[in-house]
């Protein structure tokens, strides 16, 4: 009808006439809505692969300097809120292949020993994430998954070690032994301070120890399935 026709284009002219009212300027938008873009967010989608692998790279070993190395001055504890799972992925999978290459099994034992370690890796940090969730802890899932994942590098350096020595040493398999004790411990107690050199102050107040001892007990399963590792 000519009366619902004429409600609709006071309808559409009101909000067109709203819509108006908001100006846009470069990067701000008035009506207390704030865009703020960073020189190296714009024209991403235009660059060179070249320069985004390069970039990416570069963000990779900033976190990894930063994880690693949680009491480092001038740290910024801002850069994992840009978290990525690139660096935790590439770690897992030289964990598992390193673990996978020395079998002496054969490709079953050493196809399962690589299934192994990449599920407990990944289902290991997603289980202290959820816990850390459920505890009210005030880190983001991917963010905590991401630091967990990156402070594997100690344990992933010492399994390189010990790559190198079992070739050397094995005539001498006890003095074996006691330096895969003592540089797995070492790598353990690393990577639970890397971690919570970042997470400690994300964790809950008065429940520290229910989220602190599933981060242990997490390392100490990778660490084992490293030290049992021939």
């Amino acid at each position: 009808t000519i009366t619902s026709y004429l409600g609709l284009t006071r309808f559409s002219y009101l909000c067109s006439e709203t819509f108006c009212q908001f100006r846009m300027d470069g990067n701000n938008v008035e009506g207390n809505i704030a865009i703020e873009v960073s020189p190296e967010e714009e024209n991403t989608l235009d660059e060179p692969i070249s320069k985004t692998l390069k970039r990416d790279v570069k963000a990779v070993l900033k976190k990894l300097f930063n994880v690693v190395l949680p009491s480092f001055p001038g740290r910024s504890e801002a850069l994992l809120h840009d978290w990525d799972l690139w660096g935790p992925l590439v770690l897992c999978l030289i964990i598992s292949f390193l673990l996978q290459h020395g079998s002496s099994d054969g490709s079953v034992g050493g196809g399962i020993k690589f299934v192994q370690a990449f599920i407990l890796l990944w289902t290991g940090a997603i289980i202290v994430t959820i816990n850390t969730q459920l505890l009210k802890g005030k880190v983001s899932f991917f963010q905590c998954v991401c630091t967990l994942g990156y402070s594997l590098t100690p344990l992933t350096i010492s399994l390189l070690i010990l790559k190198i020595l079992s070739s050397f040493m094995e005539k001498y398999p006890f003095k074996l032994v006691i330096v895969k004790f003592v540089l797995c411990g070492v790598a353990m107690s690393w990577s639970i301070w890397a971690a919570l050199g970042f997470l400690k102050s994300y964790l809950p107040e008065g429940r520290k120890f229910l989220a602190i001892y599933p981060i242990f007990l997490f390392y100490f399963a990778i660490t084992l399935l490293i030290g049992m590792h021939n």
